[in-house]
């Protein structure tokens, strides 16, 4: 058995406050890892994210090569967590490394816009990098979509940028 992850999202913000509230109450974590090999080296970011935690889900900041060690660990089977990661290569990087989603999918619901991105949505802005990242997780059989809070319909994230024309 491996543990039981909730959900795993792509968010550029991490843990902010609609994870932290929104998102645990629909998917009732008992742990929220952040997983992020830069953050991971940043103390400052790592202690603003655990300080941020909602009280019922520790977070813990780890790099991916701890994410895939633990995710295979007996020990872990207990933990219930959200996986958090700044960037859709980061969450192809989990799969490969054999982090299973293919039950679950994988939520993209913040990437800000920077130069040389395109909007897909409100809150979602792309680039070539996190397009072949997605069809790397739908080539694995990962279900990859939109959705800013669970009240709001999953749109599909390649059907999005083949709209846009960027496929």
């Amino acid at each position: 058995m491996t543990m039981n992850i909730k959900l795993a999202r792509v968010d550029n913000r991490l843990l902010h406050g609609q994870i932290a509230t929104v998102w645990t109450k629909t998917v009732q974590p008992n742990r929220i890892l952040v997983v992020s090999d830069a953050v991971a080296q940043d103390q400052l970011r790592k202690v603003l994210i655990t300080q941020a935690a909602p009280a019922e889900a520790k977070a813990n900041v780890i790099t991916l090569a701890k994410m895939a060690q633990i995710y295979q660990d007996a020990r872990f089977d207990g933990f219930q967590p959200i996986i958090l990661t700044e960037t859709l290569p980061e969450m192809a990087a989990l799969v490969a490394q054999g982090v299973d989603l293919t039950a679950l999918g994988v939520n993209v619901g913040n990437l800000a816009y920077t130069a040389g991105k395109t909007m897909l949505t409100a809150s979602v802005a792309v680039d070539d990098t996190d397009i072949t990242a997605a069809e790397q997780l739908v080539a694995a059989g990962v279900d990859v979509y939109t959705q800013t809070v669970p009240t709001d319909r999953k749109q599909d994230f390649l059907k999005l940028v083949a709209k846009k024309g960027l496929s």
